[in-house]
């Protein structure tokens, strides 16, 4: 994966093909040197080959490799503009593989901002107290962390439909009030943390999504969930660790809530995309996310 500039040109070529208007208003002043689909187009490729610090990604990429290249600092600030662009660009990706979905799954996870030690003193992201972090319990690892939530629904196959962040201090549950926006007409998988009668109803009676939880056991009328449902719901925990291991999506290096989400969702949308590649362009495994792009 050390041919960065070859992967740039090639995610470059996917991007444009999809054919999205990246002008979201009227630009004034001089003439910008790289357009923005060449600015998001090397942000994915940078999270692609593993490389989350824009300094690193500057000491690789040198302005005879790419004429047009502007500099660090103009780099991030037109990132985390363009991040109505970059979403887009994931959801008319995403589009290809869930148009005719049935079955989803939801979850969660950490994303955790600085040790709970720290956190009276830590100025990271609380800028405007609506996106401040918070202190929030994580089930899976039984601990207490300091942060955020990464809200996910994707399909049995494994690609992200929508995606949300949320402080650390929200149940999950409510993450559901927003799913019935963006979902009708199909069975949502989730975890225990998703157990409840109201909001199956809910989810039912508003958009037709039969919720199906695992019950406890304690549970009147207690009844084991298919091992189907079971085996496809580790499909999401699946994509969770390769966020954390190939894109690292745990290590942290910017200091707005802007910036924080700008990175969060580059890495999901560097994952679409190869995903995309993967099935339309080579014909490969999609979830084969650690492979060379050319």
């Amino acid at each position: 994966m050390s041919n960065i500039i070859n992967n740039y040109l090639k995610v470059l070529e996917v991007i444009n093909s999809l054919n999205i208007d990246p002008s979201s208003h009227n630009r004034v002043g001089r003439k910008a040197k790289m357009t923005d689909i060449e600015v998001v187009a090397l942000s994915l490729t940078a999270e692609f080959m593993s490389i989350d610090s824009e300094s690193d990604l500057f000491r690789r990429v040198k302005n005879e490799d790419i004429p047009n290249l502007i500099e660090r600092s103009q780099f991030n600030k037109r990132r985390r503009n363009l991040f109505g662009f970059a979403e887009r660009i994931r959801l008319a990706l995403s589009s290809r593989f869930t148009e005719f979905e049935d079955y989803f799954i939801v979850d969660s996870m950490p994303l955790e901002i600085c040790k709970t030690a720290r956190q009276n003193r830590i100025k990271v992201c609380k800028e405007n107290y609506e996106t401040s972090p918070e202190k929030g319990f994580c089930a899976s690892q039984n601990a207490w962390f300091f942060g955020y939530k990464l809200h996910g629904v994707c399909t049995v196959s494994g690609v992200f439909h929508s995606v949300d962040i949320t402080k650390a201090n929200v149940h999950d549950i409510h993450y559901l009030q927003n799913v019935k926006e963006q979902l009708s007409d199909c069975v949502l998988l989730g975890d225990k943390g998703y157990l409840s009668a109201t909001q199956q109803l809910d989810l039912f009676q508003s958009a037709n999504i039969l919720l199906e939880t695992p019950m406890r056991t304690n549970q009147k009328e207690y009844k084991k969930q298919p091992y189907i449902f079971r085996k496809s719901r580790k499909r999401i925990e699946t994509l969770f660790s390769q966020l954390c291991d190939q894109f690292m999506i745990r290590r942290n290096y910017a200091k707005t809530f802007m910036g924080f989400k700008t990175r969060i969702m580059a890495k999901i949308t560097a994952m679409t995309l190869i995903q995309f590649m993967n099935k339309f362009i080579f014909n490969r495994n999609i979830n084969n996310v650690k492979i060379q792009i050319i």
